[in-house]
């Protein structure tokens, strides 16, 4: 099996060429993108000053973000992203997951890289990098997903690591980062065949022996997505509303993407509106039961009958 480049004939019979060069471009720029900010030594910058290199750089590229750029430090696995002005700082011992996407016409492209600047993880976080690549060089159209997850969890409790068992990959759609499917980490009973004519995401996440190997829901959330256009009987929680729909659709957001259009205190307020009507969801931020580090890396695919297509190689 190999990884491969796809051309567009190749895939003419199962994506339309627009959508596999939608699929195609969103996953060079989240590559390149990411790339950067693998090279970038980020000791000393804000959680905000990476969002907002990470966001305007997928921008200037000519895609918009999938999702709020995340900065999930140390246990925290994923879903923090920065605060308005967040002050956390990224010192010399801290591991952090840089979790990016961007997206052409909704279809998306989905990659992580793990910064790190401590010797004592660089292991871990070559054991996610590993764990990525044996997954990728394996898939192929017919593959079953559970084959999938026994590779990711040999390579990573080979190298002395524990996966995080309730953390996965997803297949994509347009305008849906979840779109029904999990691209396991572990074995699991249940599974599927990778089909041709979906994208998926394939995101080990690692952690020491003596971590429990779960995430729980922590207090923090700041990212939303819309669930539902009802209306609330509130003008401006409305409009809010229709802001959300018209700039990112059902794609997840950040509060302070609201900025340009509200104060902070009036989009905090309106927000929670939003959330206490079930129209926005809230997502809390997830982090490893024990208060152990966590490692993560992640590409987005696309099977074929021979290889896999990454479309976020970079």
């Amino acid at each position: 099996t190999e990884i491969y480049t796809l051309s567009l004939h190749d895939a003419l019979p199962i994506f339309s060429i627009l959508q596999l060069e939608d699929y195609l471009k969103a996953g060079n720029i989240a590559g390149e993108v990411r790339e950067n900010v693998r090279k970038t030594d980020w000791i000393g910058s804000t959680l905000a000053e990476i969002c907002d290199y990470v966001e305007s750089e997928i921008i200037k590229r000519g895609a918009k973000c999938a999702f709020p750029v995340n900065t999930s430090m140390n246990e925290i696995a994923a879903h923090y992203t920065a605060e308005p002005n967040d002050p956390k700082t990224v010192s010399d011992t801290d591991l952090v997951k840089i979790d990016l996407g961007a997206q052409i016409n909704g279809y998306i492209a989905d990659t992580a890289v793990t910064v790190n600047y401590d010797p004592q993880y660089d292991q871990m976080v070559q054991t996610a990098e590993d764990a990525l690549q044996n997954a990728m060089s394996m898939i192929k159209a017919g593959v079953k997903s559970k084959d999938v997850g026994r590779t990711i969890q040999k390579t990573i409790q080979d190298m002395g690591f524990k996966p995080i068992a309730n953390l996965s990959g997803h297949s994509l759609d347009q305008y849906t980062i979840h779109a029904g499917k999990t691209v396991p980490n572990m074995w699991t009973i249940g599974s599927f065949s990778f089909s041709e004519n979906e994208a998926y995401a394939c995101e080990p996440f690692v952690t020491t022996k003596n971590a429990l190997g779960f995430v729980r829901n922590g207090k923090i959330k700041n990212i939303f997505a819309l669930v539902s256009r009802k209306k609330t009987k509130d003008d401006e929680a409305d409009r809010l509303t229709d802001y959300i729909w018209n700039n990112f659709n059902m794609l997840p957001f950040a509060l302070r993407w609201l900025l340009k259009e509200w104060e902070e205190k009036e989009a905090r307020r309106l927000l929670e509106i939003l959330v206490k009507k079930k129209v926005v969801h809230a997502y809390a931020i997830l982090v490893e039961a024990n208060g152990k580090t966590v490692a993560q890396a992640e590409h987005t695919f696309i099977p074929t009958q021979s290889g896999a297509t990454v479309t976020t190689m970079g």
